[in-house]
């Protein structure tokens, strides 16, 4: 198949079809087919491509297949992944809003069950790529403080500390200031 639209289109229609869980849940399939599979980008890329998406407003799933559909073909690349991203979502949900209500959703037990039992396989869904993406982000056993560290605040719920605006921020800046440091000590010792 040469048609990287249709290409794209397919792939994320699959990943959005077969995705329960929301978009963290999908981040290791999509890592999958988009690095493992298909080779599209590097997965130093798609960690990159994951934070913007992460930094942009709106659902991740559809951030993040816009992302990568943008980086490949442009406007239209990020048009096709998006929608085969939103449609099976779309049409499931329609499905449900004419055939079930919220009446037979609660009182039905093959329904409850079935709701039941996706929720552990959800969790599965949404460690696996943090795991995949502190190996890329080089967390080590030594800096595995920080993102705990933060966590455990956010989780806190104290007004101040749990804003996870102010985490991205100070680790922007934390990050600007150490690296920045490091380059001129090395460029000092190469003089």
């Amino acid at each position: 198949m040469n048609n990287i639209y249709l290409q794209l289109f397919i792939t994320f229609f699959k990943i959005g079809l077969f995705t329960f869980g929301g978009g963290w849940a999908m981040i290791s399939i999509i890592q999958r087919e988009i690095v493992e599979r298909h080779h599209w980008i590097s997965q130093e890329d798609f960690i990159d491509l994951l934070a913007v998406a992460q930094s942009m407003p709106g659902i991740l799933a559809v951030n993040i297949s816009t992302v990568i559909g943008d980086r490949l073909r442009g406007l239209r690349g990020s048009l096709a992944a998006a929608l085969g991203t939103i449609l099976p979502s779309f049409c499931i949900i329609l499905a449900i809003a004419i055939f079930l209500t919220p009446d037979v959703i609660k009182n039905n037990a093959i329904v409850a069950r079935v709701f039941k039992g996706i929720r552990p396989a959800v969790v599965a869904l949404i460690i696996a790529p943090v795991i995949i993406t502190a190996r890329t982000a080089g967390i080590t056993w030594r800096t595995v403080i920080i993102p705990v560290a933060v966590a455990l605040l956010i989780y806190s719920k104290l007004p101040v500390v749990s804003n996870p605006i102010l985490y991205i921020v100070l680790g922007a800046m934390g990050g600007y200031i150490y690296f920045t440091h490091r380059s001129l000590n090395k460029e000092g010792g190469k003089a």
